[in-house]
């Protein structure tokens, strides 16, 4: 059986309020649930999150999976910071798998990664330059030739 840490949708139209539950994956999201761990409120200002969590820990120790936006609200009350600590390391979760594989992620890392190569002094860009000149020339007198022979 495989168990899900996720929202279950409350309150009125156009007004929800979410329990954060515990529940069989296969179980309809308003259905039926194991323990509820906590609330969601996203219509106040700012959203307000209350969540249990020893509850939390202890089902993710068990094995549950947490679903994206649940995993965002754990991370906020610092509950999977923690989880992550005692496993060792990065939790392999659809959420971590989408942030490695987002293009703004990796476009973030690259702006990083140029500041940090910017910094340290490189005298050795001039001779490569003047290497590169002749053989540009070379290449388009050969290209040159070859389109004369034909």
């Amino acid at each position: 059986m495989s168990v899900k840490i996720r929202l279950m949708r409350m309150g009125k139209k156009k007004h929800p309020t979410y329990r954060v539950v515990v529940a069989d994956s296969r179980s309809p999201r308003d259905g039926r649930n194991i323990e509820t761990i906590g609330h969601y409120r996203p219509r106040q200002d700012p959203s307000v999150s209350d969540i249990d969590g020893e509850k939390a820990l202890a089902w993710l120790r068990k094995g549950a999976q947490p679903t994206e936006q649940v995993q965002k609200l754990l991370t906020v009350s610092g509950v999977w910071a923690q989880f992550e600590s005692e496993k060792g390391g990065r939790v392999d979760t659809k959420l971590a798998r989408r942030r490695l594989d987002d293009p703004k992620a990796a476009a973030k890392k690259a702006k990083a990664a140029e500041p940090a190569e910017a910094a340290t002094p490189e005298p050795q860009p001039e001779a490569p330059a003047a290497s590169d000149e002749p053989a540009a020339e070379e290449g388009a007198g050969d290209a040159a030739e070859e389109s004369s022979d034909e």
